[in-house]
């Protein structure tokens, strides 16, 4: 054993070591970050150029720190799209902030995997006061509140909102498959029960609900939404009466509040009743204009969300909280639980019943301590701090739209919403794809389309923490380089063809 011990202690990193790496890493974050602006916000490589670089096996002797951090610089770093750089506007925010990363750091040194009160009890506290916490900053209603008088719901942190989506359909699926046994019999089984279910979502809604149906064996009925990209009452009624009639039994609609492709808001006001009247569980993904709640003026278009079984947002999008941290609550815990409680003998407690085990409440077993990151950031930016991030990067938004409003070639489809502006030249697809294409192939800024109403659209996303007003002018004139370079490359061919 000591002879064990003495080899480790010699191979490994040890205490006073770590002091002075963990300073030179906190010191080479600090230079990145701060210096990420200086970088192509995509990488000039090709698919596989890793594998060139780094051995097929593992090495069998120790290596130095110095030749590590050496590689990441060269051969990580130069693969990398910077998702923090102030010219990043693709997708939508990957949030981080300093207090975060910390927190971060924390919970990889304690380590600890929180399946249950017993295995981490400050893990599974802090995780469901922090969930109160927001959940009463964006305006949920108190039956989502563990600690409001007599509610039986209550939040959970997990990994991504596409996660969120298919607990709650398996939530929901568990539910009707109850109700279906109990209205057909016993004896009826539950293949045939799950043939019978039916789900049900906007075209708009997220990829990720799809999957869900896809891995729960029910089927998902893909909903047309208004001229707007909204998803109206009348038409989810409209379909399921249809599929009333022909045998099938509604279980399960997944609404957005800010969906991927144009920030679309789907009306809950009119979706809640319709859900309640037909006993089908109503989901709200609010993944990335959720966080915009903590700011009463955003908080209208929360509407509806009382008749709401579940809701989920991102912190780690546009809240300064570094991925992983998907916040998603349900109004009645013990649906949830019953769909996944499975309970050996080895996890059992003392205090079982007393206070949730999450364990519970997802498909993964082992958690980690994210709730450390959003205590740390809520507590270290306050809600005024962090109202002023969204309101700030809104804001943003805006000033890029006058820019693409002043000028007569281009057109927004839709208004620009929270912070996404989605525009297009008034021209073809093909030319705008090209747009796409010659404006990402460049590195200098990175955004991504979409698709409305059959137009292709591209995306622009305040992202960045980092992003001023100069980096917005900056966006706008690679646009208009690219478009000038489309131009002439046009008049040319038109030249070679006279």
């Amino acid at each position: 054993i000591h002879f064990y011990k003495s080899l480790l202690n010699e191979d490994i990193m040890d205490g006073q070591e770590f002091k002075v790496r963990g300073r030179q890493m906190v010191d080479y974050i600090i230079e990145y970050l701060e210096d990420i602006e200086t970088r192509r916000v995509t990488p000039a490589i090709e698919p596989g150029y890793l594998s060139e670089l780094i051995p097929a096996s593992a090495p069998h002797d120790p290596e130095p720190w110095e030749d590590v951090m050496k590689d990441v610089d060269e051969k990580i770093m130069v693969g990398m799209t910077h998702w923090q750089h102030p010219r990043f506007h693709a997708y939508f925010p990957a949030g981080n902030s300093f207090p975060s990363i910390l927190a971060d750091m924390l919970s990889g040194a304690i380590g600890c995997v929180g399946f249950s009160w017993a295995a981490a009890p400050s893990c599974t506290e802090l995780e469901t006061i922090m969930l109160d916490w927001l959940g009463k900053m964006v305006g949920l209603p108190p039956q989502f509140l563990s600690q409001s008088p007599g509610s039986r719901g209550g939040g959970v942190i997990q990994a991504s909102a596409s996660e969120c989506v298919l607990d709650c359909l398996l939530a929901a699926r568990a539910q009707a498959i109850r109700a279906l046994k109990v209205k057909m019999g016993d004896q009826v089984e539950d293949t045939v029960l799950l043939s019978k279910l039916m789900a049900y979502c906007s075209k708009e809604a997220h990829s990720c609900v799809e999957k869900a149906a896809m891995i729960g064996f029910v089927k998902l009925r893909i909903l047309e939404p208004d001229d707007h990209s909204v998803l109206r009452g009348a038409r989810l009624k409209e379909a399921m009466m249809e599929d009333i009639e022909n045998g099938l039994y509604p279980f399960f609609v997944s609404t957005t509040l800010g969906t991927t492709g144009c920030c679309a808001f789907d009306r809950l006001d009119e979706i809640g009743p319709v859900c309640k009247e037909m006993g089908a569980w109503l989901h709200v993904d609010a993944s990335y204009a959720g966080s915009a709640f903590i700011c009463p003026e955003f908080r209208p278009l929360l509407n509806g969300v009382e008749y709401a079984q579940s809701f989920n947002m991102n912190p780690n999008k546009w809240m300064l909280v570094n991925f992983d941290c998907s916040a998603m609550w349900v109004r009645d815990s013990r649906l949830i639980v019953d769909a996944f409680n499975v309970d050996p003998m080895y996890l059992k407690h003392r205090h079982q019943g007393e206070i949730p085990d999450y364990r519970h409440w997802h498909i993964p077993l082992g958690r980690r301590f994210r709730s450390l990151k959003l205590w740390f950031v809520m507590r270290l930016y306050g809600v005024e701090g962090l109202q002023q991030h969204i309101r700030t990067q809104v804001k943003l938004a805006e000033q890029f739209a006058d820019l693409v409003a002043k000028d007569s070639r281009f057109e927004m489809p839709v208004p620009p919403t929270m912070g996404l502006v989605c525009f297009r030249l008034k021209a073809s697809n093909a030319v705008n794809e090209t747009l796409n294409k010659n404006i990402n192939d460049t590195g200098k800024i990175h955004i991504t389309p979409s698709m409305i109403r059959e137009k292709y659209i591209l995306r622009f996303a305040v992202c960045s923490r980092f992003t001023v007003l100069s980096d917005i002018t900056l966006a706008w004139q690679e646009v208009l380089d690219q478009v000038q370079s489309i131009t002439m490359v046009k008049q040319v061919d038109t030249e070679k063809m006279e």
